[in-house]
């Protein structure tokens, strides 16, 4: 799942995503091992960016269970851009958020006691 987890941030990274982040919950959390973080700077790139990690993840087998979150239409008839995109894939979960929304939810400080993973493992890859 680290490898998958890697894959993906270099995938976001690929995309122009900013500031990456893969934080590891496996001693932490029963539901994932791994959450990839990523900033959009519009909802155009949120909607590449969902685009483009999905379909090199699906490529090398990794289907995704569930997505929620479209960054390709305003949802419930709100005319503003989405701010918040999570993909689950089981042991991985990617979220591609809007500065706003990462400000606001502060998912890197919810989980502050698990250990980041070197982003220079997906960079090397």
């Amino acid at each position: 799942s680290q490898a998958k987890a890697l894959l993906a941030a270099h995938e976001a990274l690929d995309k122009q995503g900013e500031d990456v982040v893969v934080i590891d919950l496996r001693s932490l959390s029963i539901v994932t091992d791994f959450f990839v973080i990523c900033t959009a700077g519009s909802g155009r790139q949120m909607s590449a960016l969902k685009e483009h990690i999905d379909t090199v993840l699906s490529k090398r087998g990794y289907p995704t269970w569930h997505i929620e979150g479209d960054a390709a239409a305003p949802s419930r008839g709100f005319t503003h851009e989405p701010q918040w995109v999570l993909m689950d894939y089981g042991d991985i979960v990617v979220h591609l958020m809007d500065q706003q929304a990462r400000s606001f939810y502060q998912l890197e400080q919810l989980w502050a006691d698990a250990p980041r993973v070197p982003l220079a493992q997906a960079l090397s890859r």
